[in-house]
């Protein structure tokens, strides 16, 4: 982990420019492709190139259990996380159909679930220990865990890059993540659970209450400290979640876009950054999700979200519907004639 973070470093400052110099001579008033200008500009910086490849794209779904769902604060089973992980493999999950769509791959990592995997292609074994204890209770896990996590996520990204990938997405799969998630949010930016915790799988309104409790709780018993991120992770995370953050760093130490999904992929995410402050400008927010904590760790990490479409699944879901929204901010910045191509006038100075 230590190796990758120390290979982090900046933008290409003169990439940057170049595109912000090429989107103010397009056949266009300036700014009038928004959050798509911004966009070209992010993604020349963070690969080096005015047209960057943005195939073959892979969603890495980390998958892990919770412990802290034996106090009841998801509407399903734990059982339901290795089941997915197979729905995933057969291809019929919602990040399936997406990522079909837009010609996107999709592999999955056990970090964490509970029971044994059959062996598929699309399927990496690395599992830390088969779900994290109840953080109500106990600490979920213990750093060297935490730090295994992590170093995960870090290895499944640089074998993707390795491959070819060229944009990665953040996925996941865990019942009882969006407490860990809360938790999480609550511990770094020192919001009250009430202001970060939502009602993930539906739980309504007398299970969500229950679940502020627990998050509240575990906070009071643990103290995560906001300046380690390890403890933090260790105290109240998920092994998935630690597994994202390695992804993220991996990503951002190879220069290659990592488009961030809801408020378990931003968990992950907020997590790389307090290790590596760097990794948030190779950062791309997809959407912000139902989920309270997700505005509020978008907020803290200062990062837009490219959409709001009201998801609350998770998988990779919203992230994988910003590919399309990133060909078309590298298509109009390489594809548009300047003005001096086309022979329209300019602005008047």
């Amino acid at each position: 982990m230590r190796t990758v973070i120390s290979e982090i470093g900046g933008l290409d400052a003169s990439a940057s420019e170049a595109a912000q110099q090429r989107q103010q001579n397009l056949t266009k008033p300036l700014g009038a492709l928004g959050r798509l200008e911004e966009l070209s500009i992010q993604l020349a910086g963070i690969t080096g190139v005015l047209r960057p490849p943005l195939r073959p794209c892979r969603v890495i779904v980390c998958a892990g259990d919770h412990g802290v769902t034996e106090e009841g604060v998801s509407a399903y089973p734990a059982d339901v996380t290795a089941q997915m992980v197979l729905n995933f493999l057969a291809g019929g999950a919602a990040i399936n159909v997406l990522a079909r769509t837009f010609g996107a791959e999709v592999t999955v990592v056990d970090v964490g679930v509970k029971g044994e995997l059959p062996d598929h292609p699309r399927l990496v074994k690395a599992k830390i220990r088969p779900g994290t204890a109840n953080f109500l209770h106990e600490p979920a896990m213990t750093r060297a865990e935490a730090v295994a996590a992590i170093e995960v996520g870090v290895r499944v990204a640089q074998a993707a890059i390795a491959d070819g990938v060229r944009v990665l997405v953040t996925g996941d799969m865990g019942i009882g993540n969006t407490t860990a998630s809360a938790a999480i949010a609550a511990a770094l930016t020192g919001q009250p659970a009430v202001e970060v915790t939502g009602l993930g799988t539906g739980i309504g309104r007398a299970g969500w209450r229950h679940k502020v409790e627990v998050v509240a709780r575990a906070i009071e018993t643990h103290l995560p400290d906001e300046q380690d991120p390890l403890d933090v992770l260790s105290k109240v995370g998920g092994l998935e979640i630690g597994a994202i953050a390695g992804v993220v760093l991996a990503a951002a130490a190879a220069h290659i876009p990592v488009i961030i999904d809801g408020v378990i992929a931003t968990a992950g995410a907020a997590i790389a950054t307090r290790l590596a402050p760097a990794v948030r400008a190779f950062m791309i927010a997809g959407h912000q999700s139902l989920e309270p904590g997700h505005r509020v760790l978008l907020d803290y990490l200062d990062l837009r979200p490219l959409m709001s479409l009201d998801l609350r699944l998770g998988e990779g879901t919203g992230a994988m519907l910003a590919l399309p929204l990133l060909d078309a901010a590298v298509a109009l910045l390489n594809e548009m004639a300047t003005f001096s191509d086309a022979g329209v006038s300019g602005p008047v100075e």
